[in-house]
């Protein structure tokens, strides 16, 4: 586990993160270009090493219900990654807001080579294999946290 002192180091190579000392000890860091109403992109961060980053928009992250993930036991270049990718999805706007003009499908492909297909239509996000529904969710974020738990990763 890398120490407290060791993860700043990591987070200040990130000039675009500005440091705000909170209480009890603990550091945010903020994205103030954010596009959204989200700035942390790390909360918490604590003397002991513990601490979160913001992914709730990463593909492929498991978060909590604030869009958060425990930091805890990152290595140098998993936090640095990490980081990298939330300042990143604080820079674009967020596809869980997309109309289906800003985005018109996704292909999400799995290790056997099946491909599933994303498509927002009526203000639902539908998964398709090939002309079959497979099944239909609210939310980006709960369409792509289902592909991910079936195995499925985005197709770039």
């Amino acid at each position: 586990m890398l120490t407290y002192e060791e993860k700043i180091a990591i987070i200040e190579t990130f000039p675009e993160l500005t440091r705000k000392d909170v209480s009890l000890g603990r550091t945010n860091y903020q994205f103030e270009e954010s596009v959204t109403d989200k700035k942390n992109v790390v909360y918490h961060l604590h003397p002991n090493g513990n601490g979160f980053v913001y992914a709730e928009h990463v593909k492929g992250i498991r978060t909590n219900d604030k869009g958060m993930i425990n930091i805890r036991d990152f290595s140098a270049d998993e936090l640095k990654e990490l980081i990298e990718k939330s300042i990143q999805s604080l820079s674009t706007k967020v596809v869980e807001e997309n109309t289906s003009e800003e985005i018109d499908e996704e292909t999400w492909v799995n290790k056997d080579g099946q491909t599933l297909i994303l498509i927002f239509e009526d203000d639902m996000w539908n998964i398709y294999a090939g002309i079959s529904l497979d099944g239909t969710f609210n939310s980006y974020g709960e369409a792509a946290e289902y592909l991910d738990e079936e195995g499925f990763s985005f197709k770039e």
